[in-house]
């Protein structure tokens, strides 16, 4: 077990998430940046679709009556363990029975991913073990980890190995100056005039208060277009919509699976790590990229060697 002693702004299980069900209307969702939770899998023997804990803002404290294997990746956080020593981002780390492990403020970025030895030993639902908030389903419970839960852990099958993660320095945090995001033109780009599109890839937006893992809401120039409805169509996380007041929405990882607004672009899946880790406040600016280019940083995977 895991006992949540002080909840933080908002801890979510999460797992690589169930793709396969849009046509019911469930998105994939899953942990924002399914790369960081894979390596804290890894760090701590479990597969890479093990179910972790994704930590936004503020963090938790977790107590482990009988200890525990974790490892922490993404954004780091001001962290200590029970004796008050700092916590190391991206090592195994080996905690003694009745320790806890607490998290404050982000000092950089604004998510980290938590992973256990054995994973989150919660029900899965339509084949996942990760919270989708606005229906209240899968997770711990369908909601946001509280003060008192204990959340069960597995028992780990096999032969543990020991592994260190780290990712490419094109996944890195942007650490000054605007947060670039990467970006292929959308579906209805041609609807957009030359006005919408230069305030679009020149201007910089604020994200909004209101963002939360439905969609990224920006505030700036506004993006004109000479059609604000369309029929319903499909969309995926990282789609750029542009509702009638101009103001660009980056759809998230539990955002809807049609959308009746125009799309002028999508972020690239290899900033999708840079995406899960914007804040309130934080400055974004797009530059656009070749499809092809954009698929070649889509192969790029995380540099996973094993130790010993």
């Amino acid at each position: 077990m895991i006992e949540v002693v002080r909840a933080g702004l908002c801890d979510l299980v999460m797992d690589q998430g169930r793709p396969g069900h849009a046509a019911l209307g469930v998105p994939a969702g899953g942990a924002a940046d399914p790369a960081a939770l894979a390596a804290a899998n890894r760090l701590v023997g479990n597969p890479a679709t093990a179910a972790g804990i994704e930590i936004a803002f503020a963090g938790p404290a977790l107590r482990f009556p009988t200890g525990g294997v974790v490892a922490l990746t993404g954004a780091r956080f001001a962290a200590r363990r029970s004796s008050g020593a700092a916590v190391a981002w991206k090592q195994t780390l080996v905690l003694a029975a009745g320790e806890t492990l607490t998290l404050e403020l982000a000092e950089d970025g604004g998510r980290c991913w938590l992973a256990v030895r054995g994973g989150l030993a919660v029900p899965p639902v339509m084949g996942s073990r990760s919270t989708f908030l606005p229906a209240g389903f899968g997770g711990f419970q369908g909601r946001a980890l509280q003060n008192g839960d204990s959340v069960p852990c597995g028992l780990v099958q096999g032969e543990v190995k020991w592994l260190r993660a780290e990712p490419p320095a094109s996944l890195a945090t942007d650490t000054a100056g605007p947060h670039c995001l990467r970006v292929v033109a959308g579906p209805q780009a041609s609807w957009f005039d030359d006005i919408g599109l230069a305030a679009f890839f020149t201007a910089t937006y604020r994200v909004a208060a209101a963002s939360d893992r439905r969609g990224v809401r920006l505030r700036g120039a506004p993006v004109s277009h000479s059609q604000w409805v369309l029929p319903s169509q499909g969309v995926l996380p990282g789609a750029v919509q542009v509702p009638p007041d101009g103001q660009p929405i980056i759809l998230g990882w539990d955002g809807p699976v049609t959308g009746g607004y125009p799309v002028v672009a999508a972020v690239i899946a290899a900033d999708w790590p840079r995406l899960a880790q914007l804040k309130p406040g934080d400055v974004v600016r797009f530059e656009t990229i070749a499809v092809d280019a954009a698929q070649i940083f889509a192969r790029q995977a995380w540099n996973i060697e094993e130790l010993g």
